[in-house]
């Protein structure tokens, strides 16, 4: 039996493409190597977001290479969206690879596969799929499911901000119908899964292609201080309703999330949503850019920061207790000291609890081409370094006030280091799980207690998480078959930090 591996760089949207290629793969009779070396097929999945990952890819090629020379039958793949963008170029500059694979063309992979088995020549296969578009459903195997899963609910983006590549690698914005959305997160909860996040590259733009969903309830509701009347009913959508149908159709489910939403359809009808829904958790991540409106017009961000702060507002005042993180650019072209002043400003303003920072960096294919890269890499470091600074001492305040209180955690796995509890007997593990507010907390069980929600009592404050005590022990389990987790196979940690944000409370993980 032919075994395979699968190497993730990037989002979490990469993430979920890889384990839909696992799937597939296994399902046409692949499985999973121990290690990347000793795979008969490696698929490394790529993000363009940054052109550091780029980098990664070209290294990981080189060093796959020289695998081959040893292993000549070894296959090399490329997918995602550096496969997207470059497809032929990349087949000429990087020779030892087999086969070019976008994303929409994921089913197709065993069909490629046997080609190039057969003797056919390296392929480049990287078609949209405009005209009928179509979305891989989880196919969890028995014992597989962790106590998180990500479901797409759209691909693509028509958004078209000057700086992002997204719109050509992943193509214009198509929806999946509601009615397969719910049932496969129905599918992954009676799997075992705890905790859906709904996935696309501006998720909270969803209509539903079937028409089966109401508009947004509150158009004509909510009257914005700094938006028109008739902008504010454009950016209505659907996506309230599909939450609601979700909790809906799905109530065994025990936390919903979505990534990444913009924040121009952060409506009144989401906010009532985010009242209303107790399976909601209450954290969200709403990437902002900038705070300056001369730079956020420039990169054709469609907002201005009055608004983002207004609609941001009205989503705490409506949930008190939720949490905000973000994403910034800094040094994009133009971007003067009093723009970036005016950043830290709605840093400070709006009091995120974590960002992902990332320094300009110009892209093929994007609009900002056009624009001079004009701030020097030195001043982007300086300027990046004053943003995680400012929100950093947000987040300390913020995991400090937790010390002492209770938190439900859902317990995601064991966790790397044990976490010293006073109480910890001997033949203890550590654990880690997120609260409802997405703060990371690290704790210690004498036995497995993954997918649990667990009272922890929080006794220490880190930099970027928390550790506490279990208040009670659930009852023991037996054990299970053996879980499938974000690993992907060969022992490789799928990044999830594809973009520079190593200095944030984790959206998703």
């Amino acid at each position: 039996m032919p075994s395979f591996a699968v190497v993730t760089f990037g989002c979490q949207m990469n993430m979920h493409d890889s384990t839909r290629m696992e799937e597939v793969l296994r399902g046409a009779g692949y499985a999973p190597a121990q290690d990347v070396e000793g795979a008969d097929v490696v698929l490394l999945n790529t993000c363009s977001v940054r052109e550091k990952a780029e980098q990664k890819l070209r290294s990981e090629v080189g060093r796959l290479g020289q695998l081959k020379r040893r292993r000549p039958d070894l296959v090399i793949g490329v997918a995602g969206c550096v496969a997207q963008q470059e497809g032929e170029r990349l087949l000429r500059a990087l020779p030892q690879i087999d086969l070019i694979i976008g994303p929409d063309n994921i089913p197709e992979l065993p069909r490629l596969l046997a080609d190039l088995d057969t003797g056919g020549l390296p392929q480049v296969r990287t078609v949209f799929d405009v005209d009928a578009p179509s979305f891989l459903s989880a196919r969890p195997r028995p014992g597989s499911a962790g106590a998180t899963a990500f479901v797409t609910v759209m691909k693509g983006c028509n958004e078209r901000c000057s700086y992002c590549i997204v719109p050509h690698t992943r193509g214009p914005e198509r929806y999946r119908p509601a009615r397969e959305i719910v049932d496969e997160i129905a599918t992954l909860v009676r799997a075992g899964v705890r905790e859906i996040t709904l996935l696309g590259q501006t998720v909270n733009s969803y209509r539903d292609p079937e028409a089966s969903l109401p508009p947004g309830p509150l158009v004509a509701e909510r009257r914005w201080q700094h938006t028109r009347g008739s902008l504010a009913r454009q950016d209505e959508t659907e996506f309230p309703a599909l939450l609601y149908r979700i909790a809906e159709q799905v109530p065994e489910l025990l936390r919903l999330r979505y990534t990444s939403p913009h924040p121009r359809h952060l409506t009144a009808s989401l906010i009532r949503a985010h009242q209303e829904l107790p399976v909601l958790a209450r954290h969200v991540h709403m990437p902002v850019q900038s705070g300056s409106d001369r730079v956020l017009r420039r990169m054709i961000r469609r907002y201005s920061a009055a608004e983002y702060v207004e609609r941001t507002d009205a989503l705490r005042e409506a949930v008190p207790d939720l949490t905000l993180t973000t994403d910034v650019i800094v040094g994009f072209p133009g971007e003067s000291d009093e723009d970036f002043e005016q950043t830290l400003e709605l840093m400070r303003r709006v009091g995120f609890v974590g960002v992902f920072g990332f320094k300009y960096s110009q892209r093929p294919f994007t609009p900002a081409l056009q624009l001079a890269d004009d701030v020097s890499e030195a001043e982007k470091g300086r300027r990046l370094e004053r943003l995680f600074a400012t929100v950093d001492e947000r987040k300390v305040a913020h995991l400090t006030s937790l010390v002492g209180s209770t938190q439900r955690v859902l317990v995601e796995g064991r966790g790397k280091v044990q976490a010293f509890s006073a109480t910890a007997g001997e033949g203890t593990a550590s654990y880690t799980g997120r609260t409802e507010r997405n703060e990371i907390v690290h704790f210690d069980a004498p036995w497995d207690v993954t997918g649990e929600v667990l009272e922890v009592t929080i006794r220490e404050a880190y930099k970027n998480s928390l550790a506490g005590d279990l208040q009670e022990l659930p009852p023991r389990r037996a054990p299970a078959a053996s879980a499938a987790s974000s690993t992907r196979p060969g022992g490789a940690q799928p990044s999830r930090v594809g973009q520079d944000g190593r200095r944030l409370l984790p959206v998703l993980g």
